[in-house]
């Protein structure tokens, strides 16, 4: 992966739109992807009370296309960055960032992300010049880990794709059921781990 960054002086605005020669650039691995949720509604009125804020995965993925920028913020400056992919792996971990700390206590996002469990392409964030480097880029859903409750005190579940059987099955604790793919895209997905398909066994050539 590719990050590219460059500084924003608060002290000018006009520097907010710096030229591209101020731009670093700096190679990376990751081990996940971080998928940063829109944030949810300050204020409920009675209508909104009962609905719960929706976002599609890929919207969440445009993070990564080399295109969006997002700040990042510390306590001397400021930050914009975009992601670049240059590499798919055979299996992509995505972390759904539900939680946020403040000075007091700890948030959770409850938004509801929705995904397809099988051909989800990949390709669609990636440059055209990385793309044409990949034979394969659609992923299929294998594991989901939800998060249920509030976030100091609550509950973990897990679903996990049997590749024998081509069946979907929810885990929590010393339980095990089965479940429907169609009720996994209505949890509160945590943690998700896509598969690469391919015919053909993954080689890590440069």
């Amino acid at each position: 992966m590719r990050v590219h960054s460059r500084k924003i002086e608060l002290e000018d605005a006009a520097t907010a739109s710096a030229a591209a020669s101020d731009t670093t650039t700096e190679s990376t691995t990751f081990l996940y992807l971080t998928c940063d949720l829109p944030p949810p509604p300050l204020f409920k009125d009675e209508i909104m009370e009962n609905i719960i804020p929706q976002v599609n995965l890929y919207t969440l993925l445009t993070k990564f296309n080399n295109e969006s920028e997002k700040e990042y913020k510390t306590y001397k400056e400021n930050f914009l960055k975009r992601f670049e992919i240059t590499k798919l792996p055979p299996y992509l971990i995505l972390y759904i960032k539900r939680f946020t700390k403040n000075t007091f206590f700890i948030e959770k996002n409850p938004t509801i992300v929705n995904f397809p469990v099988k051909n989800v392409d990949f390709g669609d964030i990636l440059t055209p010049e990385i793309k044409a480097k990949h034979k394969n880029t659609v992923y299929d859903l294998v594991a989901n880990i939800v998060h249920d409750g509030e976030p100091t005190k609550g509950t973990y579940r897990v679903h996990v794709l049997h590749k024998g059987t081509g069946k979907w099955y929810e885990m929590q604790d010393l339980h095990v059921t089965d479940i429907l793919p169609q009720m996994i895209t209505l949890t509160e997905a945590y943690i998700q781990i896509y598969e690469l398909k391919t015919d053909a066994p993954y080689t890590n050539s440069s």
